[in-house]
């Protein structure tokens, strides 16, 4: 008894020592588990979306952001922060058809048919501010069957062009296209439509600039194109010279371009194929040091579609602007996806596509998904020209070869014609002039 009292005081102390040491392993889990719950709520506070409002006009106090030129360029860059126009409600989403609520049937959804007695609607010959671009038979294509296709809706009709009732719409209105290439393209088409009834001495085209306008004297009408390819400012904003390694945007702002839209009384906008063109850099009209971030063109379009949006939500009065969107144009670069095991793309093709809903590479759904979201926010302010599926079958309608070239090409590209095709323009007469009757159609 007496020896096991002697060791008694031992076992209290290391019983004591074991005690703390559970208790102090328990606090520091405890503090590690807290501080783990810490760092994860700070994680997703960094994580939270910042919206930017945009369109913002900046006080002539401050010093305002420098105009984007084709001579701008990044002082630095860093990873895109995430940050998301805020325009509306970013959070609301409501579902939109592609179709206008007062149509009987969808006029997007047809076939092409052979018409060699009401079409073309004019000759390319007969048009004198035909670009040369677009001017397929002048610049050596044999073929004309291009020129010969009438788009039928499934079960009604598309409404007949009619040049005079075109004008009586447009008597004492602005009708501005706003876009890129392919929008000018559009717009060409509709001088060329409406030019042979006006009288040389009451018409006039002013000369190629950021803002090129056709006017009628008789009906005190323009119609006019505004070079805006990303619609936002950017560095791209030359009609000219754009053909940059760079692209550098304000995200935020369309007020550079909407200074010179925002007054016209019908709007027809696109903007698609420079979005495919790698990534974008972003300068915030707020950063003052030059710093750009870099994102893909999808994300980058969609913000740029957000600012653009912004306008027409805050601006736009359905009774007394009309805006159009039209959707994407469509390539044909490679022939491999309308004919298994083919090499080339659109040259030498004669003849559409014959497979109801085909659909190429050249139009990218995820940004088709991503258009739609936007513009179903938009409801009544925006009519969609859904010129997609329509023009996917059109294959043979590209200039290929058939146009003015500003480049040189090697003896070896000459030898192989489909590796300088044109495969993303559109011949004139055709295409585009189907793209105008429909907007003649929902005028």
């Amino acid at each position: 008894m007496q020896r096991w009292s002697r060791r008694k005081p031992h076992l209290q102390l290391l019983a004591f020592l074991f005690i703390g040491f559970i208790m102090l392993t328990i606090f520091y889990n405890e503090s590690s588990i807290q501080q783990i719950h810490e760092d994860s709520d700070q994680d997703n506070h960094n994580q939270k979306i910042v919206y930017i409002k945009p369109n913002v006009p900046r006080n002539s106090r401050l010093r305002a952001p420098e105009i984007l030129d084709r001579f701008s360029i990044c002082n630095s860059s860093r990873e895109y922060s995430g940050k998301k126009i805020m325009w509306v409600d970013p959070t609301r989403e409501s579902g939109r058809r592609w179709v206008s609520d007062t149509e009987k049937c969808d006029v997007f959804s047809g076939k092409w048919v052979f018409d060699n007695i009401s079409y073309p609607l004019y000759k390319e010959s007969d048009c004198p501010y035909m670009s040369d671009q677009l001017a397929c038979h002048k610049h050596g294509r044999p073929d004309l069957g291009y020129q010969y296709w009438r788009w039928q809706p499934h079960n009604c009709n598309l409404k007949r062009w009619n040049v005079t009732e075109m004008w009586e719409k447009l008597r004492g209105k602005r009708l501005m296209f706003v876009g890129d290439s392919l929008n000018r393209g559009q717009w060409i088409s509709m001088v060329c439509l409406l030019q042979s009834v006006i009288p040389s001495n009451k018409r006039s085209m002013s000369p190629n600039a950021p803002l090129t306008i056709f006017t009628a004297e008789e009906y005190n009408a323009t119609v006019e194109f505004l070079w805006a390819p990303l619609l936002v400012e950017s560095n791209s904003d030359d009609p000219v010279n754009h053909r940059l390694a760079d692209r550098i945007m304000r995200p935020d702002s369309v007020l550079k371009h909407s200074s010179k839209w925002e007054h016209a009384d019908i709007l027809v906008f696109n903007t698609y194929l420079w979005w495919r063109q790698g990534p974008v850099k972003l300068l915030w009209s707020t950063e003052e040091n030059g710093i750009c971030e870099e994102l893909d063109g999808l994300g980058a379009m969609e913000l740029a579609m957000g600012a653009w949006a912004d306008w027409v939500a805050t601006k736009v009065n359905p009774l007394k602007k009309r805006v159009f969107f039209v959707t994407m144009s469509p390539t044909h670069l490679w022939k491999r996806e309308w004919e298994s095991g083919s090499e080339g793309n659109c040259y030498g093709e004669k003849s559409p596509i014959n497979d109801e809903g085909y659909w190429g590479s050249g139009s990218d759904l995820p940004t088709m998904r991503m258009v739609e979201k936007v513009l179903s926010r938009l409801r009544s302010k925006v009519t969609v020209l859904n010129i997609t599926q329509l023009s996917e079958y059109r294959k043979e309608g590209h200039p290929s070869i058939y146009r003015k070239f500003w480049e040189t090409f090697s003896p070896e590209q000459l030898l192989n014609p489909a590796t300088y095709s044109d495969c993303i323009h559109w011949c004139l007469p055709g295409v585009p002039d189907v793209w105008n009757e429909l907007l003649f159609h929902f005028l």
